[in-house]
């Protein structure tokens, strides 16, 4: 299957993901979404079969390899030549005992940028330790500030350590070594870690710590997690639930004056922090009498930062999601993000669907140079499988 090359900013650029889930496919999806020709690699025992992970493989071609072979680590090696970058996602010392390190593969392409996803880092005491998105966010300060007073740190799904802190992370590494390549022409490694990246989105409550205007913790006088009654999530009628970020004084007026509170004299000094608990109770007693959509009408037009907590099929069909074409349907009909940031002078494509894992393979050995025969050759020795997408 010939994968339409996308347009964008980063069209050009030839980048080879060794396998791996979650954040290291997320960051080559990004790199693909801007016109970055990815060519992902995965173990030759898979070929053939449908991706578990549609979204986060489209936009790539897709190889088959077993790196576990002589012949499969020499063909990893000579696509690093024509590459721009290298990501994978192993624990470390992984690429290095299969033969597809930094080392291995920048010795025949000094410009080639190498980078590496990990949880802990390429080095530490935990750089071994198996962890997940929680456990990063746990041991990086992140998970102790989530969460709402008296109540227990909140998950915020996997975006903040996996996709934040890893994947948006690493593809900001490699882009800032690439430049450096390009204008250097000597490559370098990207060190990510997740628990790094955690630690660098917190940068704006460091700064409220320093003057103390945030508590470490889940403390009542840190309003953007939820705990002051004009920042935080109510629940209606119909079990929907309304957003209300009211921060500044003409916004909570506006508010109060919705919900039919402004003069009640338990609400007047928006920052009593003491009467933050009662203030909030009353504030949902009000929101619990009308639902979701009623509470929409009402704040229709006014100038209060409240909008209503959609569903993912709800967000989509969102008349402002529409009409900037923050959803999309890939090639193959599946909903999913569009592609970001957007360029208004190279702009993205349209996503193209996941194709079965191995797809491509025939198609990249013959840009390395390797005939039909040599083809034929590593698949009858198992080092390969082609299939048609």
């Amino acid at each position: 299957m010939i994968l339409k090359r996308p347009t964008g900013p980063l069209a050009g650029l030839r980048i080879v993901e060794l396998g791996g889930i979650g954040p290291a496919p997320y960051c080559g999806m990004l790199l693909a979404d801007q016109g970055a020709d990815v060519i992902r690699l995965d173990p030759s025992q898979l070929t053939g079969r449908r991706t578990p992970f549609p979204v986060l493989h489209r936009n790539k071609r897709s190889v088959t390899v077993d790196m576990k072979t002589a012949a499969g680590v020499d063909l990893v090696r000579r696509m690093a030549v024509d590459a721009d970058a290298v990501i994978e996602g192993f624990r470390p010392g992984v690429a290095e005992r299969l033969g597809v390190g930094p080392t291995a593969l920048c010795a025949a392409n000094s410009a080639l940028v190498y980078g590496r996803m990990t949880g802990w880092g390429q080095d530490g005491p935990f750089a071994q330790v198996p962890g997940h998105d929680v456990n990063y966010l746990a041991l990086s300060g992140v998970l102790h500030n989530t969460g709402t007073a008296g109540g227990p740190p909140i998950i915020p799904l996997n975006l903040v350590g996996d996709m934040g802190g890893g994947g948006m992370m690493l593809a900001y590494g490699l882009t800032a070594a690439l430049l450096s390549a390009r204008a250097t022409g000597v490559g370098q490694v990207v060190d990510a870690a997740m628990v790094d990246g955690a630690v660098s989105q917190l940068a704006g409550i460091f700064g409220e710590l320093s003057f103390g205007r945030w508590v470490d913790g889940r403390d009542t006088a840190n309003f953007v997690a939820g705990n002051a009654p004009w920042y935080g999530v109510y629940r209606c009628a119909d079990d929907g639930y309304v957003a209300v970020g009211c921060q500044e004084p003409q916004f909570y007026s506006a508010l109060l004056a919705g919900l039919g509170l402004a003069n009640e004299p338990l609400l007047a000094d928006q920052m009593n922090h003491a009467a933050w608990p009662a203030m909030t109770a009353r504030i949902a007693e009000v929101f619990a009498a009308r639902c979701r959509d009623e509470w929409m009408t009402v704040f229709d037009g006014a100038e209060t930062c409240i909008s209503p907590v959609l569903s993912i099929a709800e967000a989509a069909a969102h008349p402002h999601n529409m009409e900037r074409g923050t959803f999309v349907r890939a090639s193959d009909g599946m909903l999913q993000p569009a592609p970001v940031p957007r360029f208004l002078g190279t702009p993205a494509a349209e996503p193209a669907g996941a194709v079965r894992l191995g797809a491509h393979t025939r198609e990249v050995l013959s840009e390395l140079g390797l005939s039909e025969t040599e083809v034929d050759e590593l698949t009858e020795q198992h080092v390969i499988r082609c299939v048609a997408g």
